[in-house]
């Protein structure tokens, strides 16, 4: 089902970026235990926002092109990393000399929308699984095994992989163009009534 392929690619694309963020932040805090708690914190507090915020918006009128929706729009949200990620970590490193504090800005600045984006995913997509208020546990169950699979599969692919094939930018844009084409495609799917 569309749905589960979704949720799983959201976990995938998460890890992902995640790991990537990384790797973003070294050339200019380096890549301390200081850097990764401070992309753990942001990440974890962005997820926290995005699944309260997935659960409270699928129950108006949820559908499948919605859930797509925030697909694009997580896609979308990672651009600024892209487009603006060395300027704005020039420009945080230039103000902020604890690379406790400016890799904590940092995170926060190019990371937390896109991430709490996704982090709406998983919720909005339990709701449109549950259709039985009795089998709401295992439809739920079986979507987050999907999810946290996806997200094994993007921590080991990027990790392993990706990285030595290819540029960090280059992985970015790679990754919001799935998100993108599988939104789309949920956007223009045809629903069965209900």
């Amino acid at each position: 089902m569309i749905v589960f392929a979704l949720a799983g690619w959201s976990g995938f694309f998460v890890m992902a970026i995640e790991l990537l963020s990384g790797r973003v932040l070294a050339p200019s805090f380096g890549n301390s235990i200081y850097v990764w708690g401070a992309v753990i914190t942001v990440f974890m507090l962005a997820l926290a926002v995005g699944y309260l915020a997935g659960g409270q918006i699928s129950v108006f009128s949820p559908s499948l092109r919605r859930l797509g929706a925030l697909l694009i729009a997580a896609g979308a949200g990672t651009l600024p990393v892209v487009l603006f990620g060395n300027a704005a970590l020039d420009w945080i490193f230039d103000r902020v000399s604890d690379p406790r504090y400016g890799s904590l800005m940092a995170s926060t600045l190019l990371f937390f929308v896109p991430t709490a984006i996704s982090g709406a995913v998983s919720p909005y997509a339990v709701r449109l699984l549950v259709r039985d208020l009795h089998a709401s546990g295992k439809s739920a169950g079986l979507l987050y095994f999907v999810s946290t699979f996806g997200s094994a599969a993007g921590t080991i692919l990027t990790s392993f992989y990706l990285v030595l094939l290819f540029e960090v930018n280059t992985i970015l844009l790679g990754l919001m163009l799935v998100s993108v084409v599988l939104g789309i495609a949920a956007v223009a799917w045809r629903e069965p009534s209900r």
